[in-house]
Order: structure tokens, then C-alpha cells, then sequence
């Protein structure tokens, strides 16, 4: 029969003429070589270019990678050899190497060696460990060399083909080749040796359209194959396949049995002429060099040809050889997760056929084996053979011991279990493969339909392209799996038997509806899986081992490679997979918590109790999430060990005290603030405050002490605040505690003269020259000098400022008035909020000394302080400011000259200067109108009880009371370029707006 093989194009990359394809043995690369002299490395996975190369101007025959030095090695018909770097592109070395085009190239397995093969008939060795010197010369082909390969199984050979018709095999230390092959009637294009350990085999192509293969041992031509019109240009002998792959001229590429040397498939992809081949031991890639471009195939499947029945023994085949091995061997107490198991593997046999297939019976005591379109039973211990037939897939039911196969793709044979054929089935559609179980599967591209084993009648058609179909033990629960998700389903046995009594043995065409539920529909790609009870355990496409129990899905381990699922062993409480290569690995995972995890799913509670005593403490934890995933959060409380996740699980059951007390033994950031979150949407605002002064939330302290109006409080956070540079909240602090001269000091502090100049100008009156000085001064060491002369002190200029004086007589009764205010309840605004847009002129001049909303006598006597007791404002400005305060006053005669300001009794009279710096005079020029309002010359509302940014309530001086309060300082303490503070529109005077800000006729 012939060998029955997918062949799956990965990558088709059209260019110019490829004369060299190479691949990545661990990356998903294929370097290609062109005839324009550039070099591609593509990626077949993603289908993009990796990186380019513009090596030369002629053409480039030979490239290859070197991996253990993150090397491409490049050959072309300049004679030279070039080194890249393929990760920096770097060019490593560059030098001459033939006297004629540069043919071949081949790189030594292990040692630090290059062979290349030049028309100049020489074959030359390199050792780039030695500065790239040419340690040998081979010479004793009298025609082109066309190609070099190192023989595998003993890496100090090599094979050589040329056009003067030979084949000479070559040994390392010596320049005379061990012997000639002869045979081909034209020139010799290619050669390649047989990989596996049984022949001593290579093969050649030749310009006479043949193939031969030849026992190097005994100098002979084994085999001449026959399939092309045209030359021979490329041949492989697969290493992981029964098959020789040869390419030609003629555009095809023919894949040969290399057991009995059938033609077996060619392909054609209409690139024209064929040049060149490469593939990897241990991958089925193969790639392809064509006139037209590059090609990357895979033939068949990467998965291993494996099987594990219940007890734990393993069979493998690689080729037509059959190993055997015991995983209970090792002692699962010492076993790693993840580590590759050291399992002794001996051989148990060969088959007759070359094995894509390999299956268990459920019971473990036969084997079956499918490929070469035929199927095999064997005994799993004796490997001795109890059946045969014409098969190209074959699959066991759920524990009876019957069989199915299908032959083409509408024929299915059922056989007992005594291997006679009971019955034949032939579809009406077209099966791509079918699928074992307590149903018969038949797959087709758009759908899988289920049949009853005994009488093959319809069960039920389900509309889904289906990959593979995976039954629990009990039959009750599957999985079908397709390309990007896969579905749990759970199967009535109880319906269709009813269906049948009720049919008189006969079911509807169009099967059973009620056969099937859908229980969850999960997106991702499963390759392998296995049902463990009712959990669900399998492999995906991102190397990740999960399992699933109902909808929940836990993530076993993330593997650095793909591994295929044997089985789980219940005694070991473990899993094992397989890599491609045979290798065994395991990991841990504990029945008893998959019976836990069941239980819970089933609802059945008192079982899930019995079973947990035996899940040990370390898994509690992960319990516990299973737990909290299902609704059952204080269960998960009571068994979770991690402190972070019980303090989580305690605030969302709302237990603060337990939430608290977890928090005091665990302390972080982040528990605290949940905390406090949680405690203040309770109204626990003493704990509130307590977690937010545990994690210096001083935004979430600022809004609870306002809320209290307790001034003390605020007092200290304004301190704590200003230590650990939260200037904003500090200044907040401050400000509502009716401190106005720390407000000042943060202000010249941190260098910010205009908004302290404005905020005195409000609050501090008195304080106003020297601050004006410092403004100066700053604005000056800006360049902004026309600004700087243009900023009107009330002192010297008072025809500017009719009202400040008497703002300067009422500032002491204000100190005091907003002392007063700050002590007074949150709900006492609404009597007083009228009184923040007055002057304090005017405020103190309407009050009723008398009246329960004025001012005491008391009140107004201690609110007398003498100039001698207040601070000075020189002794809070800057050093480097306060030679400008200290700066005697200019006589009145000098002023005219002097002060721009001169001479004028109106501040529209006033000529508005160059825009030369910011609002404040900072910086670069601006609009100082952006500093109050629009071009219409009207003022903001900043004391107004307008809502804030997005609708947030304001405080009783028009300040936002969200947490998170910017006085514009920034989080990290530094002012920006603007204060918004509030003040009386009188304070605007202390900056000249330009002239376009202010309407006509209208005053500042």
C-alpha cells in the first residue's frame, strides 16, 4: 500500500531565483541564498522576513546557518566568503576563499570547522577557532565541485559530488579521498547520507534525471531511481520519514519510499526549476528553493507515534523500530515537574508497516498500529501480531474490546473483539478521520456525526469542524475539539435507549436531540487531552498543560516545548507527556483535588468534605481560588493560606475587623487602601482613618478631616504633608485652617512669587511690597525686564490701589475672621457663604458688631496685633531674593525717570507691554488675561460654590473636596506655571492685565 502522508505548506515566499535554502535547527527560520547576491531569512510562522542582507552584486549558491555562534555563513560567485551576525546584522569576517564560483558549503556538527566546494574543482576546510585559516585542501575531482556533506554517523567523513560523474567519499586528516563512487552517465549535482544507524546508504543526483542510492560500505549501487525529466538538482534522505526527497529542473519534487523505493507522491507549486533542499532531524519542515521563491512544507504531524496504557508502560515507535518502556520505573517521589524522566527504553519489536498511529485498547492489552494504509494488532507485551487488515485510520470504543477502521474515505468496518468484522458502513459524505468512544465518530470538514457502535444508526449530527474528540471513562462527558476552541458536552445514554424502545429498535434519521447538551464552549486550541474522572486535562497550542473542571480551568505548568499527553497515573498522582523526540516528562497533580474540585462542580458538598483532608495544606490556597471561582467565598476564607488572598477575601465578604487584622500582620500599601476604600463605604470612618494614616493616603485624610472640620487634625496633616513634599495637600491644609501665613511661605518657598504675590495681595495686604520685589527680581533673572517694570507695587503706586489701604487696616480682624471661620461646622456655609465674595473692607464694614453673624468685642480686640509681633515677610523669601526686598526705596524725583508706572492715576490708562512672559510673568510671553478670565475682561467666579471639575462638590472657599486636591504644585510637589487660588477680584490689581483683557471703559 502506499504511504499515507499530509503534506502541509507552511510558508510560500516569492523572489528571485533561490539557488540555497537553509533551516534554523531550533528557530522557525529558512535562510534563503539568491541569484541577485541577497540573503533572506524568513520566519515560516508568522510568513514575514526576518532579515535581509545585501551581500553582493553576483549571485550567492551556498549559505547556511551556524547557531552555536548565531552565525550565517554565505558563499558566492565573487569568490568570498561572508560571516553575519544574523541578531545584529554585523558583517563577522569576509575573504577570499576559491579562485572560481563558491558552490558549497557545509558546517561540522561539533567543531569549529567549514567545508567549501568551488568550481575551481577544490574542496577547502576552515577553522574559524584559528582566524578563519584553511587547515586542508582537497583535490581529485577534475570537474566542478557542486556539493559537500558531512556524513552523520561519523562526522570525520564527508561526500562529495561533482560533474565529472563521481561521488567521492573523504576523510577529514587526508587531502586523497577513500574511495570513488561511479555510476551516473553525466555530471553528479548533489548527494546526502541516510541518517538512521541500519544503512550505510547515501544517494545522488545527476544531470541524467536519475537517483541512485549506493552502500558506501560495499562500494555499490543499491538502487537507480527513475521519476524525473530533467536534471537532478537537490536530494535528502529524511531523517524522521521513510522517504528520499529529490528535486529537479523539470519544477517537480518527488518523494520516494526509501524502504522500497516507490515513488510515492510529487509535489508541484509552479515555482519552475527546483535548486535546492534542507530539513532538521527531529522536525518535519522541509524546505524548498525554487526559480520563482522559497517554500516551507511540513510532512505529517510533529506529534510522536506513542501510546501508555493504565499501568504505565510505554510504547514508541520510531520508524519501523518499536521501543518499550516503564514510567513506573522511576520513583515519582523524586521526581521534578517538568524534568525529563530517565526511563530505560528497550526494543520491543518492529512492524511491518511504518507506523502513524499508535494506540492502546482501553483495557491495555493490545496495541494497535496504522500507516501505509494498513492496520496491525499486537499484543502490548509480546508484540506478537493478532490482526491485519486495509486501513487508513482505526480507533477503539470505550472499553469492549471492538474496533473501527476506514478504508478510503466512505468505508467503516467495525470489528469484534475476537477481531472478525462484524459490519460495514458506507457514509453519504466524504470522513476525514474517525474517532473512538462510547460512540462511533465520523468527522467530515463541516461536522462530526455519532453512531452506535452495534447498529450504526444515526445518534446524532452535530455541526462543528471537528478536530478530535476526546470521551471520559464513564462515557457521560466529551470534549470535541476544533481549530480555535473546544466544547464540553455531556452525553444521555438514558435518551437514546428510550429512543430506541420507543422506535422498536430503529432511530430517527436524524438522530437523537436529546442525546447531547452543551455544557461550556472555551476558546482555545487543544492539541492533546485526556479525562481524568470528569476533569478535563489536555495541551494547547501555547505549551501550556491545563485541566478543566466544568467551566473552571487551572493551569498546570507552562512547558518550554510542545508535549504530548500520554496519560495520568492515579497511584502517582501524576501526568505524562512526550516531547517529539520520545522523551518522557511529568508533573504533579493530585487526584485528591480533582475529586475535590468535581464534587463542588456536581454540588455534591459532603463528598467535597470527605475528600478534603486528604489534599494536603500546600494546596489549599489554590483550593481556596477554586472555591472563591464558584460563589463559595467564605468557604475559600477558611481555607486560604495566603495572606494577601485572605485579606482580599475578607474585604469582599465586608469583614472589616478580620480584613484589619490580617492588614496589621501583612502590612502593604495596597491591602490598606482596599481597606480604607471598603471602611468608608460602610462608614467605619474611624477605621478609615486609621488604614489611610497606615498607608499616608494623606488626599483620602485631607477629605476626611475637612468633612469633620477638626482643625487640629488638618494642622498636623498639613505638617506630616509638607515633610514628605505633598505640597499641595499642605497647602490645602493650611489654607483651610485660615493659616495664611504658611500658605505664604509655602508659596516663596517653593519659588512661586507671582501666585504669593497674589495670594498676599487677598489674604496679607501688609506683606505685599517686599513680595513684589522678589517678583521682580525673578522676573528679571528671566529677561522678562519690560514685565518685571511694568508690576505696580499699592505702596508707591497707590493712585493705582484706592482700596488697598483699607484692606491693609482690616487685615488683622480677617486673620482672626478666618480663624474663626476654619473652627466653625461644615454646616454652618450656607449662613456664611455670602460673605466670601466681599472685600474685607466692605465685609467688616457691613458687620454688626452686635449682630449673632459679626464679630464679638472679644473677637475684634485680640485681633489687634502690633506690627511688632507679626513675622516679617523679608524673613521667608529666599536668599537669593532678598537683596531685592532689601533695596532702599527711589526717591519721588526719580521715579518719573525710573518707574514706567509713573504719572499714571488709572490702570487703564496704563500701556500694555510686549508679551514677553507667561500670566505671572514666568517664562515665556502669554496672555496675562488667561491668569482671570476671558478676552471679554470678566473674572472667574473662584470663591463661587460652582461645581468643580466634573461635577465634584466644592469646599465653602471654591476649592474641589475630591481626594486627589491640586493646587497646581504637581504630584511630586514642583508648582506649574499657575496657582489656582482663590481670591477677591480686587487682588487683581497687583498685575497689570493687558490692555485687550480689559472692556472698554471698564476698570481692573
Amino acid at each position: 500500500m502506499p504511504l499515507k502522508i499530509d503534506v502541509k505548506r507552511k510558508l510560500n515566499a516569492r523572489s528571485e531565483r533561490v539557488k540555497c535554502v537553509d533551516l534554523h535547527p531550533t528557530e522557525p527560520w529558512v535562510l534563503a541564498s539568491l541569484y541577485d547576491g541577497t540573503v533572506f531569512i524568513y520566519n515560516y510562522e508568522t510568513q514575514s522576513v526576518v532579515k535581509s542582507f545585501e551581500v553582493t552584486d553576483q549571485p550567492v549558491r551556498a549559505g547556511r546557518f551556524v547557531p552555536r555562534k548565531q552565525w550565517i555563513v554565505i558563499g558566492s560567485d565573487d569568490m568570498y566568503i561572508r560571516v553575519y551576525n544574523y541578531n545584529t546584522s554585523e558583517k563577522v569576517r569576509s575573504f577570499e576563499a576559491h579562485m572560481d564560483y563558491i558552490r558549497s558549503i557545509a558546517v561540522h556538527p561539533t567543531l569549529p570547522y567549514l567545508l567549501t566546494s568551488s568550481d575551481d574543482m577544490l574542496i577547502k576546510l576552515w577553522d574559524w577557532d584559528k582566524g578563519w585559516v584553511n587547515t586542508m585542501i582537497y583535490e581529485n575531482h577534475s570537474h566542478y565541485v557542486m556539493q559537500v556533506v558531512f556524513n552523520p554517523k561519523d562526522t570525520n567523513t564527508f561526500a562529495s559530488a561533482s560533474l565529472d560523474h563521481t561521488v567521492k567519499v573523504w576523510n577529514l586528516s587526508s587531502p586523497v579521498p577513500n574511495f570513488t563512487l561511479e555510476g551516473h552517465e553525466k555530471g553528479v549535482n548533489c548527494v546526502d547520507y541516510y541518517n538512521g544507524t541500519d544503512k550505510p546508504y547515501l544517494a545522488s543526483g545527476g544531470d541524467d534525471g536519475l537517483l541512485k542510492i549506493w552502500d558506501y560500505q560495499t562500494k555499490a549501487c543499491v538502487q537507480t531511481l527513475e521519476g524525473h525529466s530533467h536534471n537532478v538538482s537537490c536530494v535528502a534522505f529524511l531523517p524522521d520519514r521513510p522517504l528520499i526527497l529529490s528535486g529537479s529542473e523539470d519544477s517537480t519534487v518527488n518523494l520516494w519510499h526509501s524502504n522500497t523505493y516507490r515513488l510515492e507522491t510529487t509535489l508541484s507549486y509552479s515555482l519552475d526549476r527546483c535548486w535546492s533542499v534542507s530539513y532538521q532531524k527531529g522536525s518535519n519542515n522541509i524546505a524548498l528553493g525554487f526559480d520563482n521563491g522559497t517554500v516551507v512544507i511540513m510532512l505529517g504531524k510533529d506529534q510522536p507515534v506513542a501510546s501508555m496504557d493504565p499501568s504505565g508502560k510505554v510504547i514508541i515507535a520510531k520508524h519501523n523500530e518499536i521501543f518499550t518502556s516503564n514510567v513506573r520505573q522511576v520513583d515519582a517521589a523524586h521526581l521534578s515537574d517538568g524534568e525529563k524522566m530517565d526511563v530505560p527504553a528497550k526494543e520491543l519489536g518492529s512492524c511491518e508497516v511504518y507506523p502513524q498511529k499508535l494506540i492502546h485498547s482501553p483495557n491495555g492489552r493490545f496495541v494497535a498500529v496504522c500507516g501505509d494504509g494498513e492496520f496491525i494488532i499486537y499484543t502490548a507485551l509480546a508484540w506478537r501480531n493478532k490482526s491485519y487488515g486495509q486501513a487508513d485510520d482505526i480507533v477503539w470504543d470505550n472499553g469492549n474490546g471492538e474496533f473501527a477502521t476506514k478504508i478510503g474515505t466512505q468505508e467503516i468496518r467495525v470489528y469484534k473483539k475476537d477481531f472478525n468484522e462484524r459490519n460495514v458502513m458506507r457514509p453519504a459524505f466524504s470522513v476525514d478521520h474517525i474517532c473512538g468512544g462510547s460512540l462511533l465518530g465520523l468527522v467530515s470538514d463541516e461536522f462530526v456525526a455519532f453512531y452506535d457502535w452495534n447498529t450504526l444508526q444515526l445518534v446524532r449530527r452535530i455541526d462543528v469542524a471537528a478536530q478530535n474528540v476526546f470521551w471520559s471513562e464513564e462515557g457521560a462527558l466529551l470534549v470535541i475539539t476544533s481549530e480555535t476552541s473546544f466544547y464540553m458536552l455531556s452525553y444521555d445514554q438514558g435518551a437514546v435507549d428510550r429512543a430506541f424502545e420507543s422506535g422498536g429498535g430503529k432511530l430517527d434519521p436524524e438522530g437523537v436531540e436529546d442525546a447531547f447538551n452543551l455544557q461550556h464552549e472555551i476558546a482555545e486550541k487543544v492539541l492533546t487531552g485526556i479525562w481524568v474522572g470528569d476533569c478535563f486535562l489536555y495541551t494547547n497550542a501555547s505549551n501550556r498543560l491545563s485541566y478543566g473542571v466544568g467551566a473552571e480551568l487551572s493551569t498546570l505548568a507552562h512547558m518550554d516545548r510542545p508535549l504530548y499527553l500520554l496519560g495520568y497515573l492515579p497511584k502517582d498522582n501524576r501526568v505524562y507527556l512526550v516531547d517529539k523526540a520520545g522523551a518522557v516528562y511529568s508533573y504533579s497533580l493530585l487526584l485528591s483535588v480533582l475529586e475535590f474540585k468535581t464534587a463542588i462542580v456536581r454540588g455534591e458538598l459532603e463528598l467535597a468534605e470527605k475528600v478534603l483532608p486528604r489534599i494536603p495544606a500546600s494546596e489549599h490556597n489554590k483550593v481556596a481560588r477554586f472555591l472563591d471561582s464558584q460563589g463559595m467565598k467564605q468557604r475559600a476564607l477558611e481555607l486560604a493560606t495566603d495572606p494577601d488572598y485572605r485579606c482580599e477575601l475578607a474585604i469582599a465578604l465586608g469583614e472589616l475587623e478580620l480584613a484589619a487584622q490580617i492588614a496589621r500582620e501583612n502590612p502593604s500599601e495596597m491591602k490598606w487602601r482596599q481597606l480604607s476604600s471598603l471602611a468608608t463605604t460602610k462608614g467605619d470612618f474611624v477605621l478609615a482613618t486609621d488604614c489611610m494614616k497606615e498607608c499616608n493616603d494623606y488626599a483620602g485624610l485631607l477629605t476626611m478631616y475637612a468633612a469633620a472640620s477638626n482643625k487640629e487634625q488638618l494642622l498636623e496633616l498639613g505638617k506630616s504633608a509638607e515633610a514628605a513634599g505633598k505640597i499641595n495637600i499642605a497647602f490645602m491644609c493650611f489654607y483651610m485652617t485660615g493659616n495664611t501665613r504658611k500658605c505664604l511661605d509655602l508659596l516663596l518657598l517653593t519659588n512661586r512669587c507671582a501666585e504669593a504675590a497674589i495670594f498676599a495681595r487677598t489674604y496679607m495686604p501688609s506683606s505685599l511690597g517686599p513680595i513684589i520685589d522678589a517678583w521682580r527680581m525673578d522676573l528679571r533673572k528671566h529677561n522678562a525686564l519690560r514685565i518685571a517694570d511694568s508690576i505696580a507695587d499699592p505702596v508707591t503706586h497707590p493712585q493705582l490701589f484706592p482700596d488697598f489701604q483699607g484692606s491693609v487696616d482690616a487685615e488683622s480682624v480677617a486673620v482672626q475672621l478666618a480663624r474663626d471661620r476654619a473652627s466653625m461646622p461644615a454646616t454652618a456655609y450656607k449662613q456664611k457663604r455670602g460673605e466670601v465674595f466681599m472685600e474685607l473692607s466692605e465685609l467688616i464694614g457691613n458687620m454688626s458688631l452686635s449682630s449673632e453673624n459679626g464679630i464679638s468685642p472679644e473677637v475684634a480686640s485680640a485681633a489687634q496685633v502690633s506690627e511688632a509681633e507679626a513675622q516679617p515677610v523679608a524673613s521667608i523669601i529666599p536668599p537669593t531674593m532678598s537683596a531685592v526686598a532689601a533695596e532702599p526705596a527711589v526717591p519721588k524725583a526719580e521715579a518719573a525717570e525710573t518707574d514706567p508706572l509713573a504719572g499714571f492715576t488709572d490702570m487703564d490708562e496704563v500701556p500694555a507691554p510686549e508679551h514677553a512672559a507667561d500670566e505671572f510673568g514666568n517664562g515665556d510671553a502669554g496672555d496675562l488675561a488667561a491668569a482671570f478670565g476671558e478676552e471679554s475682561g470678566e473674572f472667574p467666579d473662584p470663591l463661587g460654590d460652582t461645581p468643580g471639575p466634573d461635577g465634584q462638590e466644592s469646599d465653602p472657599f471654591g476649592n474641589s473636596m475630591d481626594a486627589d486636591i491640586d493646587f497646581g504644585f504637581g504630584n511630586d510637589g514642583a508648582m506649574p506655571e499657575q496657582v489656582d487660588i482663590p481670591m477677591v477680584p480686587d487682588a487683581v490689581a497687583a498685575v497689570r492685565p493687558p490692555a485687550a483683557a480689559v472692556k472698554p471703559g471698564k476698570k481692573d
